[in-house]
């Protein structure tokens, strides 16, 4: 902007000088004018004092002197009004060119203010790219924590996992103490079916001996271990040889006490 006006009062300075140029040119015009006058004059005056004789050969002499200088004036009004000419030729041209110059300025002053503006609209678009970045940071962050958190997750699990793991082993080496017997099942089974014989039995009346009192108050006392055994043997489903052979020798008691 302060270019464009430095370039208009260049524009209107030349103008000026164009101007001050052309009324110099006309001013040595008059000069001119007014030596081509005196020439004249200087000429008459000494054509009449030819005339005169000798009382007229001094003002001859002035008339001479005064056309000399008058042809001197117009010579060098003639070379000032040449240089004038070129100058004001040479201010034009200058013109010209600083006209030309502040088009040429125009153009660049409104190419200037489009850069302008696309700086600005770039400016703009790093803002917003930069804004972007920071979202794009930021999901990376939470993708970062989310992915620890999933890490963390599958460490757990696997140390879930080793620990079953283990607790399986654990389990499979305390049941590998056990054993399952199909006849001792059939016997449990067996001594569970013939428990509702057993209550007749123990109700029947006997002579009051104390032999038989004895034997039905042990039958009676030795009742609950075959339930206690097949609770066992319902809940566990795989017991041990020496429990089985224990309900076996408890149950082979009971029949004989009975």
């Amino acid at each position: 902007v302060q270019g464009g006006e430095v370039v208009n009062n260049a524009i209107n300075a030349m103008a000026d000088i164009s101007a001050s140029s052309k009324k110099i040119a006309d001013i040595i015009g008059v000069i001119d004018e007014i030596a081509f006058q005196t020439n004249l004059l200087a000429l008459n005056a000494a054509v009449e004092a030819a005339r005169a004789g000798e009382q007229g050969r001094g003002f001859a002499v002035v008339a001479g002197e005064v056309r000399i200088l008058a042809g001197r004036s117009a010579e060098a009004a003639k070379e000032i009004k040449g240089l004038i000419q070129d100058s004001v030729d040479k201010v034009e041209l200058g013109s010209n060119l600083v006209n030309e110059s502040g088009e040429t300025l125009g153009e660049i002053v409104t190419s200037v203010k489009k850069v302008s503006d696309i700086i600005a609209e770039i400016a703009a678009a790093g803002q917003e790219q930069a804004s972007g970045i920071e979202q794009v940071n930021e999901a990376i962050t939470q993708m970062d924590d989310v992915t620890q958190q999933n890490a963390a997750l599958v460490e757990e699990a696997a140390a879930a996992s080793k620990s079953m793991e283990d607790q399986a082993r654990i389990l499979n080496e305390k049941m590998a103490f056990f054993t399952i017997d199909e006849s001792s099942a059939s016997s449990t089974g067996s001594t569970k079916k013939s428990k509702p014989a057993k209550k007749p039995a123990v109700k029947l009346k006997a002579a009051p001996s104390k032999k038989v009192q004895s034997k039905e108050f042990k039958a009676q006392v030795a009742k609950p271990a075959p339930k206690k055994v097949a609770t066992a043997v319902k809940k566990q489903q795989t017991p041990a040889k020496s429990v089985v052979a224990k309900s076996a020798a408890v149950d082979e008691d009971e029949w004989e006490e009975f």
